[in-house]
C-alpha cells in the first residue's frame, strides 16, 4: 500500500526537528570545547619598581659675564672650550671715552681742591678782620655797624669753605665713579672654569644702559655635573633626597650612566595642563664625556624586592565573560552569549574580593582546565609583573590573561554556519 503524501511530509517534518535539535546541541557542546585560553605561569624572582622621566645635563654652576658699561670690544683673550682662572682677563673693551671721562673728573678735582684752599684763605682773612673790628668797638674806635659787618663777611667766608669742601667731595665721587668705569673696561673671569659660549666678537659694540649682556658663559667645573629632570605629579611621590638614579643619553646608547638625587624642588612646571617637578641629580664627569645641554633618559628605582611571587599584569588585567563565568560555575550564559551577572553577584568570600580595594586584586586560575577566581593583595610593580603580597595564589599556580571563543566566539559562529 502506497504511503500518502500528508504521511510523507509528516515524516520529512520529524526528520527535519531531530536534525534542527542534534545540530542545536552539537553547536552547543562545540561551543564548550571551542572556549580557548590564553594563560601564564605564576613564579618567583626579582621585582624592581621604576620612574622614568627624561632632563638635560647640566654644569652644577654656570656663570653669564656680562658688561657693566657700553663701549666697543677691543680685544678678546678666549674662546670656546677655553680655561680661566679667576680674575684672568679674558675680554677689553676701547677704554678711550673712558680714560678721557677719567682725566677730566681727575682735573675737575684739582680745581675743587684749589677752591677749597682758596675758601679757606678767605675764610681766614675774615676772621681776622672780624678780630680787629671787634677790639677797635670795645675801644670805641669803630661804629657798632663795621662790626656787624666783618662779622657777617667771617661767617660768609666759613660758609664758603663748607661749600667748597662739599664740591670737593663731590669732584671726588665722580672721579672714583669715572675710575671704576675705566676698570670695567677691562673683563675678568669671576671664576675657575671652561668657556661654554662666546656671545660677542672683536670691533662689536655692546650696549649695557638697559641690562647688562652676556658676553661668555663660563662653566665652573664640568668633571662634575647634574640633570635636571621633569617628573610627573604623579610618580614624584615615589621619589626622595638621596636615592640613585641611572641614565643614558643619545650620545653614547650603550652606555648607562649613575648619579644620586641631590634635591626635588618644590616648584611646578606646567606645560599643557601637564604637571611636572624638577629632580635634580649630580652626577661624575670624570672623563669629560657628558657635554652640556645633552638629553638624558633618567631611571629612578623607587623599590626593589628578591624573590618575591609575581603574576603577569595582564592576569590583573583580564575580566571574565560569561562563557568563562558559566565555565566556573558561577552562572551560565544566555542564547547570545551575555552573562549571568546575577550568579556571579552570589559568589562571594576572600576569593572574591572588592575591585575599589587599593592593594587588592583579583586573578582567575586555570584548575584542571576549569577557571576559579582567587583574590590577592598586590605589591610593587614594574609595569609587567606584580609582586603577589597576600593571597591563596601558589607559586606555579596557572593564571587566566585572555579568553577567546564560546557561543559569542568566532569559531562557534563560524561551526554554525557550516551546520545550517
Amino acid at each position: 500500500m502506497k504511503p500518502s503524501k500528508r504521511s510523507l511530509w509528516i515524516a520529512a517534518g520529524l526528520v527535519a526537528v531531530g536534525g534542527l535539535t542534534v545540530g542545536y546541541r552539537y553547536r552547543e557542546a562545540g561551543a564548550k570545547s571551542d572556549l580557548r585560553y590564553e594563560t601564564a605561569r605564576v613564579d618567583r624572582g626579582r621585582i624592581t619598581s621604576k620612574v622614568t622621566a627624561s632632563g638635560s645635563l647640566s654644569a652644577i654652576v654656570t656663570v653669564q659675564v656680562g658688561s657693566q658699561v657700553s663701549g666697543r670690544l677691543q680685544h678678546i683673550y678666549v674662546d670656546y672650550n677655553s680655561p680661566v682662572k679667576k680674575g684672568q682677563l679674558i675680554a677689553r673693551l676701547d677704554p678711550e671715552l673712558f680714560q678721557a671721562a677719567y682725566e677730566q673728573a681727575k682735573a675737575n678735582d684739582v680745581a675743587t681742591k684749589g677752591n677749597l684752599a682758596k675758601a679757606r684763605a678767605q675764610a681766614a682773612d675774615a676772621e681776622r678782620q672780624h678780630q680787629r673790628a671787634k677790639a677797635l668797638a670795645a675801644a670805641k674806635l669803630v661804629d657798632q655797624a663795621d662790626l656787624d659787618t666783618a662779622m657777617a663777611n667771617a661767617d660768609a667766608a666759613r660758609a664758603q669753605v663748607q661749600a667748597s669742601q662739599g664740591a670737593l667731595a663731590q669732584a671726588e665721587a665722580a672721579l672714583h665713579q669715572a675710575e671704576i668705569n675705566l676698570a670695567y673696561t677691562n673683563i675678568y673671569s669671576p671664576t675657575d672654569g671652561v668657556v661654554i659660549s662666546r656671545n660677542v666678537d672683536v670691533g662689536q659694540t655692546v650696549a649695557a644702559s638697559l641690562q647688562a649682556p652676556t658676553l661668555f658663559v663660563i662653566a665652573e667645573d664640568l668633571r662634575k655635573m647634574q640633570v635636571d629632570t621633569s617628573v610627573a605629579e604623579a610618580d614624584i611621590g615615589r621619589l626622595h633626597d638621596g636615592m640613585p638614579a641611572t641614565f643614558t643619553v643619545d650620545a653614547y646608547p650603550g652606555e648607562t650612566f649613575r648619579g644620586r638625587v641631590r634635591q626635588i624642588r618644590n616648584a611646578p612646571q606646567t606645560v599643557q595642563n601637564v604637571v611636572t617637578y624638577d629632580a635634580v641629580i649630580d652626577i661624575g664627569n670624570p672623563e669629560l664625556k657628558l657635554k652640556p645641554g645633552m638629553t638624558a633618559n633618567v631611571t629612578f628605582v623607587a623599590a626593589e624586592k628578591s624573590d618575591v611571587l609575581r603574576v603577569p599584569n595582564a592576569a590583573l588585567r583580564f575580566r571574565p565573560s560569561g562563557d568563562v563565568l558559566a565555565a566556573a560555575g558561577l552562572g551560565g550564559t544566555g542564547t547570545h552569549g551575555a552573562p549571568a551577572a546575577a550568579g556571579a553577584a552570589r559568589h562571594g568570600g576572600e576569593d572574591w574580593p572588592r575591585d575599589d580595594a587599593a592593594d587588592r586584586r583579583r586573578v582567575w586560575v586555570l584548575d584542571h582546565g576549569r577557571p576559579r577566581p582567587a583574590g590577592i593583595e598586590i605589591g610593587i610593580s614594574d609595569g609587567t609583573l606584580t609582586e603577589v603580597a597576600g593571597g591563596k595564589l601558589a607559586d606555579g599556580a596557572v593564571v587566566i590573561v585572555d579568553a577567546y571563543g564560546g557561543k559569542g566566539g568566532t569559531r562557534t559562529a563560524g561551526m554554525a554556519r557550516r551546520l545550517f
